[in-house]
């Protein structure tokens, strides 16, 4: 039956068959029936305006036709509204091709030219030429005790225990944080033990896989030792830096694994020097290089290199709030490592220099109104062990008198005139002697003061 006659030559056939009466049609089914219509895909007009105009006639005379003046007004308005907007999330089904090209315009003559990027700037070179040097000294490492989740967007979660390396000698030791593989630290595996495995590479985009075995780690200083068993053609040691050289400002850059991205390289500048850096093993490192060149979870481990790519310092932490980078980066520095890597391979832990006496607890000390004038002195002498080389100095403990009274300890001012207040500037300050250094200690006993020399020992880490 020919429902509607439109301008433009064009018409709007319904089959009435296919209705199955005036009062179950609903305005989805009417809507439905009218879309699918294949009189629609006729219509083809290079003015959108007559379509409109088709259309909004069409609809409210199909109403009419089909069941007669059962729908209001307003509802064929509405269904008019409708059907104009299924046009819109719809076009290509029903509005002509040719709106979306143009068939006269060649591909080439629209394709803008191509120019060579010509030789790199010098320092952009550079820069190319440090990575690609260095980015095989720097190991992938995965604690074995963590796998990998999916998370409910299906990509996959980085663990903490993902982290990065550096490749310290031709014999396969593997420098990195103690936190990488803190969890497998954790269970206090013996050393030869594998607690990692580690990715080195072999060439472009090929990597390959070998156990990482424990050799050695210092929780206080957050680095460890593996070792694995690669061939030599595989193991490009780093090239040590200086870090006391360091000035801030001077270049640097840092190549690591963040979030899983391989060998990544960001570029910086040395933001600060002497930095405390709160690492995530829960202990204060002293000495610390701020950088803003971009460290991300991942990068623990890597190294951060000076311009010309020699190893100035172990990237180990970040200050965020968000848990990505925001400028404020953080390494342990080569000096450190320098001290440390050694005596892990050699004894399998970090041998450390002390005085071997334990410092009162910052509150004991406040609860005690420990003062030098109006300050509070936190660093007061609580126990000394009496085969210690500082009990044999002369070093006094705190003890409690007969009356009960407390007797305080001596209290530490200074070491080789390097002022202290508290337990944390005594261990950073004895930091630079090594086990068999003697000492000058400043201390106050009772109301004086008075120099006491003092050897250092050995003490556990």
């Amino acid at each position: 039956m020919q429902v509607l006659a439109c301008s433009n030559s064009c018409s709007l056939n319904v089959n009435c068959n296919n209705v199955k009466s005036q009062s179950s049609m609903g305005r989805r089914e009417l809507l439905s029936t009218l879309c699918s219509s294949g009189s629609l895909k006729d219509i083809v007009s290079p003015k959108p305006i007559s379509i409109v105009r088709m259309v909004s006639e069409g609809i409210m005379h199909l109403g009419e036709e089909i069941i007669g003046k059962s729908i209001p007004f307003a509802t064929r308005r509405m269904l008019l509204a409708s059907f104009l907007a299924y046009l819109s999330y719809h076009p290509s089904r029903y509005l002509s091709a040719q709106a979306l090209g143009d068939p006269t315009v060649r591909v080439e003559d629209v394709t803008p030219p191509v120019f060579p990027s010509g030789a790199l700037f010098p320092s952009e070179d550079r820069t190319v030429q440090l990575f690609e040097k260095n980015t095989y000294s720097v190991v992938n490492i995965f604690d074995v005790t963590l796998r990998p989740q999916l998370n409910v967007t299906g990509a996959v979660e980085i663990p903490e225990g993902n982290g990065s390396g550096v490749v310290w000698d031709e014999q396969g030791h593997i420098v990195t944080n103690y936190h990488v593989i803190g969890n497998s630290l954790s269970r206090n595996p013996s050393p030869g033990q594998v607690v990692a495995r580690v990715n080195i590479l072999a060439s472009e985009g090929v990597q390959k896989n070998f156990e990482g075995k424990l050799i050695g780690a210092d929780r206080t200083k957050d680095l460890a030792v593996l070792k694995v068993e690669a061939s030599e053609d595989l193991l490009r040691p780093i090239k040590l830096g200086q870090s006391s050289t360091l000035r801030v400002g001077q270049q640097c850059l840092a190549i690591g694994n963040p979030f899983g991205f391989d060998h990544t390289l960001t570029v910086g500048v040395i933001s600060g020097l002497n930095r405390d850096i709160f690492s995530q093993t829960g202990v204060t490192i002293g000495g610390g290089i701020q950088t803003d060149a971009a460290i991300n979870p991942g990068n623990s481990g890597g190294p951060l290199l000076d311009s010309k790519g020699n190893l100035i310092g172990i990237n180990t932490a970040i200050f965020t709030q968000t848990g990505t980078s925001a400028g404020v980066g953080f390494a342990i520095p080569s000096s450190t490592v320098l001290k440390i890597v050694p005596q892990l391979i050699q004894f399998g832990k970090a041998v450390r220099a002390g005085l071997n006496i334990e410092i009162a607890p910052e509150l004991i000390a406040n609860q005690l109104n420990v003062r030098k004038g109006a300050l509070i002195l936190q660093c007061m002498v609580l126990q000394v062990p009496g085969n210690s080389l500082a009990a044999k100095a002369g070093l006094l403990p705190t003890t409690r008198g007969f009356a009960g009274n407390i007797i305080l300890g001596d209290i530490i001012l200074a070491v080789n005139n390097k002022p202290v207040r508290n337990k944390g500037e005594l261990y950073k300050a004895l930091d630079d002697y090594n086990v068999g250094d003697k000492v000058i200690l400043k201390i106050q006993r009772g109301g004086e003061n008075m120099d006491l020399p003092v050897m250092l020992e050995e003490i556990s880490s």
